[in-house]
Parts: C-alpha cells; structure tokens; sequence
C-alpha cells in the first residue's frame, strides 16, 4: 500500500490503509522509530505480531531465520516466537507494528 504523499520525491506506506486491514485481521498498528544502530534483542510476546517496514533497512531476526523485509513487505511473527529486530541501514527506520487481540 504505497500513496505519494505530495511533499516528498519518494513513495511512502498508507498508513491508514494498513491500519485499516491490520484491524480487521485482529492487530493493531503503531509506528516505531530506531536510530542507526539501534536493535532489539531476543523478544518474545504472547500475541502474534505484524511488522511492516516503511523507511530505512531493517534485518528481522526470527527464530533463527534472519531477513530483510523490503519497504511494505509484511512479517508476521508468531506467538511465542523469539525475535530480533536490528536498524542495519545508516538512516532512522520507521516501522508498523501490531499485536493481535
């Protein structure tokens, strides 16, 4: 869900839109921002969460698998998962998340 936001040369994520279908999938959806360097470490949550990139690079650490979501690609962790999420680029990450319920 891409819209040009009218200020900007680059494509940003509908925020609204994701919130939107997030919602009626049961997740909520917030914004999340991380510095350079910033990571989070071996988390493990009770609900399923959605995570969806939306500036920067990020590299996604999930029960061992690691990946690197791409601009409006969307993750799901699942519930009891442990997971990780590191701000790899040289730029603020801005990412959405949700948890279900």
């Amino acid at each position: 869900m891409f819209v040009g936001d009218g200020e900007e040369d680059w494509l940003m994520i509908d925020r609204q839109g994701v919130a939107a279908d997030w919602s009626k999938r049961g997740f909520g959806c917030d914004l999340w921002v991380d510095p350079p360097g910033q990571c989070w470490e071996d988390f493990v949550h009770r609900q399923d969460e959605l995570l969806m990139l939306v500036e920067g690079e990020l590299e996604v650490e999930i029960d061992g698998r690691q990946c690197r979501p791409a601009i409006g690609e969307e993750l799901f962790i699942p519930a009891g998962a442990h997971h990780s999420v590191r701000n790899i680029g040289n730029v603020t990450a801005y990412w959405l998340y949700g948890y279900k319920g």
